[in-house]
């Protein structure tokens, strides 16, 4: 689980993004698309052509961190029933 400040700010990049992407990848994407220093602190999230697929793109002061998720049929597997 991750705890933020209230100074953090989340952004979503609007459209598909290729997540083939390394972190220089994605830190040139968070200057062109948001013309936000990627060291900001903030969190940046992009997605896949389908949605199922998610990284965030974070610089937490000692290095980046890029947090990578599959989403399984849009549900929370905890929630599934049977």
């Amino acid at each position: 689980m991750l705890t933020l400040s209230p100074a953090v700010r989340i952004y979503l990049a609007i459209g598909a993004t290729d997540l083939r992407r390394s972190i220089d990848g994605l830190s040139a994407l968070v200057r062109e698309r948001f013309g936000i220093d990627p060291l900001s602190g903030h969190l940046f999230l992009f997605r896949n052509r389908r949605g199922d697929r998610l990284k965030v793109l974070v610089w937490d002061r000692s290095g980046f961190c890029v947090f990578y998720k599959r989403l399984e049929q849009g549900l929370c597997v905890a929630h599934r029933h049977r």
